[in-house]
């Protein structure tokens, strides 16, 4: 099992796929490297060089106690990169993976990223606030976490009906079901507070790559406006903003062949 260190000694799983270009792809929340599958395969086979690792406290990744929070998982990232001599690198992040995406390019300084990806991303934040009126009240994660704390797998099989807009398989459900579940139940947690409350808003000025910026305009878990739109304006002409009209929040899988082909036209 290919295994990478982090500073707290925490052991992350890393796929390395292919030769070519890397590209690195985050998974979001409550999955892991997996749910990356279908892009993941072709990109390798278009000749990307593809990582994708198991976020601390999911998948086969070690499950620490603490460290759920942004400024640790964007280290865990640069470990990735590090540890791996990735140069030259695009950096992919979905949902709660473009919060990582974020926090790289401040906290690095973006180091061997030729590129950025968001994702139907939490970025640049989804939190209500002045700067973000169309966001989420508290109670919204608050409520999250008293389902998972009730009856996670109850919780989560709901959760990923509305995740996919029912647009999926069974198979797909159960699937993500079954990432779910290998998740560290503290890490599913506090995953929560770290998506839902961190506000990305200065990370956002560190971007000086060019950036792919993929949204569902059916998106009910992240909803366009306060993330992919609003990333786009504060990207400027960094960002290409591509909209898919009747996607929701898991366009990996809804509209698999159509981000594979956006991931590929930009990556070029």
């Amino acid at each position: 099992m290919p295994l990478v260190t982090t500073k707290d000694q925490t052991q992350l799983y890393v796929k390395d796929w292919g030769q070519g270009r890397p590209v690195v792809l985050i998974h979001g929340w409550p999955l892991n490297s997996d749910s990356w599958e279908y892009q993941a395969v072709r990109l390798a086979e278009a000749g990307h060089r593809v990582v994708a690792y198991d976020r601390r406290g999911f998948g086969r990744s070690g499950q620490p106690f603490a460290g759920y929070d942004y400024d640790t998982m964007a280290d865990d990232l640069d470990t990735v990169i590090r540890e791996l001599d990735l140069k030259d690198a695009a950096i992919v992040g979905f949902s709660m993976g473009g919060g990582e995406v974020a926090r790289y390019m401040s906290r690095h300084e973006g180091r061997d990223v030729r590129a950025a990806g968001l994702i139907a991303s939490i970025a640049p934040g989804v939190l209500k606030s002045d700067k973000n009126p169309d966001g989420a009240t508290p109670d919204v994660f608050e409520g999250i976490k008293d389902g998972l704390r009730k009856d996670r797998p109850e919780f989560l099989r709901e959760f990923f009906k509305n995740f996919y807009g029912n647009k999926v398989s069974e198979g797909v459900l159960h699937w993500s079901l079954m990432m779910a579940m290998q998740a560290s139940p503290k890490a599913t947690l506090d995953c929560v507070d770290a998506f839902g409350k961190t506000d990305f808003t200065d990370d956002m000025k560190a971007f000086d790559v060019p950036t792919l910026v993929v949204h569902g305009a059916k998106d009910d878990i992240v909803p366009a406006d306060p993330s992919g739109r609003r990333a786009a304006r504060l990207l400027g002409d960094k960002a290409t903003l591509k909209e898919y009209d009747d996607a929701p929040h898991g366009l990996t899988a809804t509209h698999a062949d159509r981000l594979y082909e956006d991931l590929t036209a930009f990556l070029k």
